[in-house]
């Protein structure tokens, strides 16, 4: 019995790289807010570039409570929906074409979301990872920490329960 030949590391890049800029391009908030998400595996970071509009408060400045909320969840959707569509992508389920077609998986649905702002979100690039507590068929639990110049430093943190949307197997 021979092995199937891996495919070239390229080839499985591009996959990723089409599968999370699907992900990330398919709702049009990200693209409001600029936000984008950085790829190291399987791990995602994502970053809200610095822009004037995100100001709340222009006499501390401070990133308005909403910009703030709106990063963590969006932060916590995409992390979701990436860990769940790892194994698609990995198996070439999930096609670049199919992708860029438009064909795009569902998005789990938020059914609460509670975040704690621990201080002011300064005017300057933000940062922040999602860490899935517990994934099951239907239900998801996802932590969220932000920081800015420090990963030890975190300026709001989250927590949000998901209801995922039905597999297609």
């Amino acid at each position: 019995m021979t092995r199937a030949r891996p495919e070239p590391v390229q080839v499985v890049k591009q996959r990723r790289d089409a599968a999370l800029s699907a992900l990330v391009h398919g709702v049009p908030y990200i693209n409001f807010l600029g936000i984008e998400f950085e790829r190291r595996g399987d791990e995602l970071t994502a970053i809200l570039p610095f822009d004037d509009k995100l100001i709340g408060n222009p006499l501390l400045p401070a990133i308005h409570g909403g910009v703030t909320a709106g990063f963590l969840e969006t932060t916590a959707v995409i992390g979701l929906a990436w860990s769940g569509l790892w194994d698609d992508i990995e198996s070439g389920r999930i096609t670049m074409e199919g992708l860029t077609e438009g064909h795009l998986p569902r998005m789990p649905k938020t059914i609460d979301f509670t975040v704690d702002y621990l201080r002011s979100g300064l005017p300057r690039d933000a940062y922040a990872r999602a860490r899935v507590n517990r994934s099951g068929r239907r239900y998801a639990s996802v932590h969220v920490e932000a920081w800015q110049d420090q990963r030890d430093v975190l300026f709001a943190q989250a927590t949000g329960h998901f209801l995922m949307p039905k597999r297609d197997d």
